[in-house]
């Protein structure tokens, strides 16, 4: 058995989201065809590994999920606000992806005014989770596996969040990052998460279990002795 430690929230809400990590357009489409994602997210060091257009990568994403997240290269405000104005024009479902720094704050306030929502990347404490949301952030995105890396407690983090969201009116929606194993999903939707987004290869991990194999093959010969007779 399972012990989970970590307070979960009272009551229910609309389920869990389930984004998609990747650069790779060929990964959105096989997932998305499954019928259960809700976006995806990408970054520089994703779209670099590519080495493909990224105005083209985002807009055939676009047309495959509703929320695509945009990832600005910029560091300061103005560089931020002159980056994500141009790739909120490419698509309705661009969301627009900021750094969690001052200039970051900066720049989703500004945003959040124009209507352009956004995506609050890096985050690693509480506290930088609320700035992002006074600010305007329409997703904040917590980095659960990189913590983990370094012997702090990741979910720990996310069931801290959430306990704040649950006691506070935030509109932003917490995005679990970072995720490196089906647990991780599961633990998510456990904490009240809105949304989780998984690499690719555990993406694929997650419809499957042992014995599920074993049953359908057990089914398959069981009916392949009665169609013989």
């Amino acid at each position: 058995m399972t012990l989970f430690s970590y307070k979960v929230n009272e009551g229910y809400s609309a389920c869990m989201k389930l984004f998609l990590d990747t650069a790779n357009v060929d990964q959105v489409a096989e997932i998305a065809a499954w019928g259960t994602l809700d976006g995806v997210t990408t970054n520089p060091s994703l779209v670099a590994k590519e080495g493909k257009d990224f105005k083209d990568v985002i807009l055939k994403m676009c047309e495959l999920v509703s929320c695509v997240s945009a990832q600005v290269t910029a560091t300061d405000f103005e560089g931020m606000k002159k980056q994500g104005e141009e790739y909120a024009k490419w698509h309705k479902n661009v969301v627009v992806k900021v750094p969690m720094t001052t200039e970051g704050l900066k720049a989703v306030s500004y945003f959040s005014k124009k209507g352009i929502k956004t995506n609050v990347t890096l985050v690693f404490s509480v506290s930088q989770a609320m700035l992002a949301a006074k600010a305007g952030a329409t997703i904040i995105s917590p980095f659960i596996g990189r913590l983990d890396d370094i012997a702090e407690d990741g979910m720990g983090l996310i069931a801290e969040i959430m306990a704040v969201w649950s006691q506070h009116n935030f509109a932003t929606e917490v995005l679990v990052a970072s995720t490196r194993h089906p647990r991780h999903i599961v633990d998510a939707a456990m904490l009240g998460a809105h949304i989780a987004t998984i690499p690719y290869d555990v993406f694929k991990k997650l419809p499957n279990h042992n014995l599920t194999d074993i049953g359908l093959k057990k089914f398959q010969e069981d009916w392949e002795k009665v169609s013989k007779k």
